[in-house]
């Protein structure tokens, strides 16, 4: 599927807030139904999830009560059910420098996160279930 770069957006989200419910809450309010972003910063708390495919389910692995600095978040969004979407994958390392990673879940609580928000256009994806996998998936091409 060929996009073009739309408008590019540049910025840091609220300390104390959620990270999901941040970039989730931006891309409506922005309008942003197809696009890819980075993340910078740190968290007072996390929690990330894993997906087990042979059970095909997601469980929250890690419930995180500590600071952490996020040394990569990467994510997209599309839609799903006709809503916006935000998938997210992040890595986090504590002051020893131990990493933890999985899937961004709801309950991850900003210290400072500064955020680079690539909006794409000329087409939609939308999220569709796979039997496959049990997941909510891109529609093949």
């Amino acid at each position: 599927m060929k996009v073009q770069k739309g408008r590019v957006f540049v910025g840091r989200f609220e300390s104390r807030s959620d990270l999901l419910d941040s970039l989730t809450g931006f891309c409506k309010k922005e309008n942003i139904r197809l696009g890819a972003f980075t993340l910078i910063g740190a968290l007072s708390s996390a929690k990330m999830g894993y997906y087990k495919q042979d059970e095909q389910q997601f469980v929250e692995c890690l419930d995180l009560k500590k600071k952490l600095e996020i040394t990569s978040c990467v994510g997209n969004v599309s839609l799903k059910d006709g809503e916006v979407f935000v998938h997210a994958h992040i890595t986090l390392a504590d002051h020893a420098g131990q990493c933890y990673g999985g899937h961004l879940m709801p309950g991850a609580t900003i210290f400072a996160v500064e955020y680079y928000m690539e909006e794409l256009v000329g087409a939609e994806l939308n999220r569709i279930y796979d039997e496959e996998t049990g997941l909510n998936l891109w529609v093949k091409e």
